[in-house]
């Protein structure tokens, strides 16, 4: 990782476009920018489909480090190209925008009201091509449903452990165990895993650095001293359901943290828009996430 790109993620204003969607998500996320599922007829054409929406996002004019700190790719667009060069290189070199990976392979089935990550038996190899294509750090996601000491306390411990092996490899983890915005018993939820982050956090050795993705949460500045804590870069909060509206609104009142929205920041562009069109949703919903992430 590059000395400047960690200098952008730790101090610099704007916020981490999250660009991840992956097999479960894309149909969804596709539909959504008006490309139906009868448009395409096998996985390939379907991640043809959503690359070139994310081509479109990445090369606006709108799209660019002064606003975004960093983008979240899916690993097919890690693999390709965008303008002539490696999506990671693209996004550094002509956008200011730094890479990141996401690396989980979805979700295992519910337990203790908790869906803990699948196996990753591929990581290693995975993190070290990541290496080598430029990427700085990756993402990682659990969901947590219900206020359920063992299980949010198992999230939280399979989280740190994979972090582990990410720094290892030089990267930074994004470490995102979110809580489903419909859990019965949100705050309880969010109280609990904020005593499992810091714990976790006061394990850390001095320089082994990591960011959080959290569910914007139901009592203000909840986390205010996980993002003061010295082994964090960066909190980012995911927009988990809510509007863009609702999402910029509960973000704006939580004090130091930066948003890493991908359905909130999609909302409203389509491909059906003319590129002048596109480029001036984008530009407005860009703007609007900005503003709620620098309070």
């Amino acid at each position: 990782m590059s000395q400047e790109q960690l200098q952008k993620i730790r101090t610099a204003q704007g916020f981490i476009a999250a660009l991840d969607q992956s097999g479960g998500s894309t149909p969804k996320a596709l539909r959504l920018y008006g490309v139906d599922e009868d448009s395409w007829s096998n996985d390939a054409e379907m991640f043809d489909a959503v690359h070139e929406m994310r081509r479109r996002i990445v090369t606006s004019p709108s799209f660019d480090g002064a606003r975004i700190l960093g983008a979240i790719l899916f690993e097919m667009t890690m693999d390709r190209d965008i303008g002539g060069s490696p999506s990671a290189e693209y996004l550094w070199n002509e956008k200011n925008v730094v890479p990141f990976l996401k690396v989980d392979k979805g979700l295992a089935d519910e337990a203790d009201g908790v869906q803990l990550m699948k196996p990753m038996p591929n990581l290693d190899a995975l993190l070290t091509r990541a290496v080598e294509k430029g990427v700085f750090g990756t993402k990682m996601r659990s969901v947590i449903k219900q206020a359920n000491a063992a299980g949010i306390e198992a999230v939280v411990a399979q989280q740190f452990e994979v972090g582990g092996q990410i720094l290892t490899h030089g990267l930074v983890p994004i470490i995102e165990p979110e809580v489903d915005i419909n859990c019965p018993d949100k705050a309880q939820a969010e109280a609990l895993l904020h005593a499992e982050l810091l714990d976790r956090l006061n394990t850390l050795a001095e320089g082994r650095n990591v960011m959080l993705k959290l569910t914007l949460p139901e009592e203000d500045n909840l986390y205010g001293d996980c993002i003061a804590h010295p082994n964090v870069l960066r909190v980012a909060a995911l927009s988990g359901g809510y509007s863009r509206e609702e999402a910029n609104q509960r973000l704006a009142r939580q004090n130091g943290m930066v948003a890493s929205f991908s359905r909130a920041l999609t909302e409203g562009l389509s491909s059906q828009q003319s590129d002048d069109e596109f480029d001036a949703a984008l530009d407005a919903s860009i703007q609007s996430i900005f503003e709620a992430s620098n309070t």
